[in-house]
C-alpha cells in the first residue's frame, strides 16, 4: 500500500470522492502544512495555524496509479483558485500536494503540467515536501456517508459524488455504483 496527502478544499468533499475509487483502501481527513502542534478543527478554521484541510489516501498502486489519483484530484476541485474552493475561503482550503519522495514529486509535477492544459486559468496548487500530518477529529471521518442529509453535504459534496457516479462509473467500487 502507498499513501499520498492531498488538499483540495474541504476535506469532506475530497474524502467522499476518493473513498469511492477502486484501489483506494482508506481515506482519512486531517490537517497538514502548518506551524501549530496538534491542531484541531476550531483552530485551523481561524486560518492562523497555517494548516490545510487534507486527506491521507491509502491506495493499492496495482489497482490505481498515483497518476490516476492526481487526474481525479484535478477534476474534483478547482486548482486555479488561491486559498478557496467555492464558498470555502482561507488558507486552510488551499490546493496542495504533499510528496514523500522525489518520485512522487516528479509525478505531481507532470500532473500539474497536464492540469494546466485543461484549466484556462493558471494552476496555483502548492507542491511541497510532506510535513507533519495530523488526523482530524473522529466526527470528520467518513463524514459525507454519515451525513448525506445535512445542508453542506447536499449542496457541496453531493454534486461531486453525483459527477463521479455519472462520468467515472467504471472507476467506482462496487458498493458505490
Amino acid at each position: 500500500m502507498q499513501e499520498i496527502i492531498l488538499g483540495g478544499g474541504c476535506f469532506w468533499c475530497t474524502e467522499a470522492v476518493f473513498q469511492r475509487l477502486k484501489g483506494v483502501h482508506g481515506v482519512e481527513s486531517g490537517y497538514s502544512g502548518g506551524h501549530t502542534l496538534n491542531p484541531d478543527y476550531k483552530s485551523i478554521c481561524t486560518g492562523q495555524t497555517g494548516h490545510a484541510e487534507v486527506i491521507k489516501i491509502t491506495y493499492d498502486e496495482n489497482v490505481i496509479s498515483l497518476e490516476a489519483l492526481f487526474d481525479f484530484f484535478f477534476v474534483f476541485h478547482d486548482p486555479t483558485t488561491l486559498n478557496r474552493q467555492g464558498n470555502d475561503v482561507g488558507t486552510q482550503y488551499r490546493s496542495v500536494i504533499y510528496y514523500a519522495n522525489e518520485v512522487e514529486k516528479q509525478i505531481a509535477e507532470k500532473a500539474i503540467a497536464k492540469a494546466a492544459e485543461i484549466w484556462s486559468d493558471p494552476i496555483v496548487t502548492e507542491l511541497s515536501p510532506l510535513p507533519v500530518y495530523y488526523p482530524g477529529e473522529a466526527y470528520h471521518q467518513n463524514y459525507y456517508n454519515q451525513n448525506t442529509s445535512k445542508g453542506y453535504c447536499i449542496f457541496a459534496v453531493g454534486p461531486k459524488v453525483a459527477k463521479l457516479k455519472q462520468k467515472y462509473k467504471e472507476h467506482l467500487k462496487e458498493e458505490y455504483v
